[in-house]
Formats: C-alpha cells, sequence, structure tokens
C-alpha cells in the first residue's frame, strides 16, 4: 500500500461513519512545528510527490485527490503547512473554522536535534491551537449543540473510562499527532539527554491524548508500521510508536530528575512539573532567537521582476514621505501663547 492508501485506511478506522462506502471522503490537516523540522518533506511523501522541498513562506497550501475504486467519488486531502515555527501562531486560526472542524487534525513536527526550542515550540504552537478550537467549539454550542458535543465527546475516545489517567490528563480538542523528526541526529546524543527527551515527549503526547511517532530518514516505513502495527516501541534508544490512549503516566514514570530537585521546582500541575524539569536540562532559547528574523520579499524563489520594480518605486516614494514629513514636524511652532 502507498502512503496515500495507508492515510485513508488509518482516518476510515478512527472516523467511522465518514468512511461509508460511495460517501466523500475530504479531510483537512494542519502541519506546524520547528522550523525546517521536515514539515513539507512529510508532506510531499504523503502526496508521492517526487520534489526538493523548498521553505515554507508563512501559510501555505495544497492538497491531494485519489479514487478509492473505480467509478468512486475522489477522496480530497487538504494540507495546510503553517511556517516560521512560532513567528506566525495568529495564522492558525485561518485553516481551521466551524466549517471544517469535524474533519481537522493537526500533525505537530518537533526538530529533535534541537531540544533547546523543543518545549517553547511544542507549547506555543498547541496553546494557540487549543485556544482557538476552543472557540470554535464555544460558539457552536449556540449555534449547533449536537455537533459541538459529539467533537468534545470524540477526543476522548482513544481513553478507555477504566484507564488509570483518565482523570489527570487533557486530551487535545481535535486529533493530534506528534511527530519527532531528525531522529538520525538525536541517535548522536547522550544516553541520558535521549532518555529525558523521549519521556518528556511520551509524558506530553498522553497528557495531550495524541499519538507520538519518532522517525528518521524510513518515514515511509515507520508510518506505515504506527498506522498498522498493535506493537508499542518505548526504548529512547529506538524510534518510538505510541498510538493514542496505549501509553500511561505509571509507564512513563516520574519526571528524568533527582527526588531532591524535584522537591525545589515550585509547579502546581504535573505539566508545569515536567516543563521545568525539562528547562532545567535544556534551557530554552530566547523569543528572539525563535522567531523568523528573514524577509520572505527578498527571497529569490518568489521573485517577480514587475512586483519587485514596483514595490522598489513605492519604497522610494514612502522614504520621501517620511524624510518631507519630519521637516514638517521640525518647522512647526509648538510655542503656546
Amino acid at each position: 500500500d502507498t502512503l496515500w492508501d495507508l492515510a485513508i485506511a488509518a482516518v476510515e478506522k478512527s472516523s467511522g461513519a465518514d468512511g461509508k462506502h460511495g460517501e466523500l471522503w475530504e479531510k483537512s490537516i494542519l502541519f506546524m512545528g520547528s522550523k525546517n523540522g521536515g514539515k513539507t518533506t512529510i508532506i510531499l511523501r504523503c502526496l508521492e510527490r517526487e520534489e526538493s522541498p523548498k521553505p515554507t513562506l508563512a501559510l501555505e497550501y495544497t492538497f491531494g485527490r485519489r479514487a478509492r475504486r473505480h467509478n468512486t467519488p475522489k477522496d480530497i486531502a487538504h494540507f495546510w503547512e503553517l511556517g516560521g515555527g512560532t513567528s506566525l501562531l495568529e495564522l492558525i486560526r485561518v485553516p481551521i473554522t466551524s466549517h471544517n472542524i469535524r474533519s481537522f487534525a493537526v500533525v505537530l513536527v518537533l526538530d529533535l536535534s534541537k531540544p533547546n526550542e523543543l518545549w517553547t515550540t511544542m507549547e506555543d504552537l498547541l496553546q494557540v491551537t487549543r485556544n482557538h478550537v476552543n472557540k470554535i467549539l464555544t460558539k457552536l454550542e449556540k449555534t449547533n449543540a449536537e455537533v459541538a458535543a459529539e467533537i468534545k465527546q470524540r477526543k476522548w475516545n482513544d481513553l478507555q473510562r477504566d484507564h488509570p489517567d483518565y482523570e489527570l490528563v487533557d486530551p487535545f480538542p481535535i486529533p493530534l499527532m506528534i511527530i519527532g523528526s531528525k531522529y538520525d541526529l538525536f541517535q548522536e546524543f547522550d544516553s541520558e539527554m535521549r532518555k529525558i527527551i523521549s519521556k518528556t515527549l511520551r509524558f506530553v503526547s498522553h497528557y495531550c491524548g495524541a499519538s507520538l511517532v519518532v522517525f528518521g530518514k524510513c518515514f515511509p516505513n515507520a508510518f506505515s508500521f504506527f498506522l498498522f502495527s498493535k506493537s508499542v516501541s518505548v526504548d529512547p534508544s529506538k524510534p518510538l510508536f505510541i498510538p493514542a490512549g496505549l501509553d500511561s503516566l505509571s509507564q512513563i514514570g516520574p519526571p528524568p530528575a533527582s527526588d531532591s530537585d524535584i522537591g525545589k521546582l515550585r509547579a502546581n500541575t504535573p505539566w508545569e512539573l515536567w516543563k521545568k524539569v525539562f528547562e532545567k536540562t535544556f534551557p530554552p532559547k530566547s523569543l528572539r532567537d525563535l522567531q523568523d528574523t528573514k524577509d520572505p520579499a527578498q527571497d529569490t524563489q518568489y521573485a517577480e521582476y514587475e512586483v519587485d520594480v514596483m514595490r522598489a518605486e513605492k519604497n522610494q516614494e514612502l522614504e520621501r514621505y517620511k524624510r518631507n514629513a519630519s521637516k514638517s514636524w521640525k518647522e512647526m511652532d509648538f510655542d503656546s501663547d
């Protein structure tokens, strides 16, 4: 089976009625995460496109269509990709709307080779997305309470009521998958560092009710294994494969720190505790370091001669206006009687 076949099968399995024979299958996915973390590469492989990935400009969209059987409607997959790491958070509200939220999913791609950026990137993106989805659900409760209730209940589908952590986690409001990329570079880390990162990813994924998969260059095989294998891989020395709901806090264990260190940390929630333990080993970079400071208008891959010439003229006009305005202000008499 191709990646497309595997993705369709996985969605049909999780969505139930949405995959009935003869009905149109249409889903939307937002890929977000670390800058240069491999989001575009994953999308291209899902669409089976032999292209070299290019830097993502702001928010980009593409789609794929394919018929499952002869003389049947074509399935449609909408792929949105948020570029810039955490610098363009406000754009998250563009692809996720009240019209498509029932068929929307989020994929968070985290670059394991940059652990000092990992927690900030993960937390900021998940928090903004969660807040936006919750606002949509609040509005839906007033206009279509049945749909809102269905979406809220669906987030608990992967966690059985008899699961020991049922009251201790806070599942993401829509389907979420967390992908750890650059595993090939991650393997070169010290074993203790790998352990801390792996355990933290497991906690975050389990707490958010997300599926977790870590892969390197063997993404297609890993994706196939993840979708259809009943096995769970939690060994930090190997790629992680943990479908939503199949992990537990007892199996993950406490945050990787000594009891004395944990006792010194002030945390009101398990999330805060894991954050402080992780950031003690991997101090986060400043917000300025994480911002995408490169001006997309200067990127040669988006060059358009006529547009660039007009832009240059307008920039010159703006500079002349600023100089004239500055002179006008200096010549004004602000003396009062």
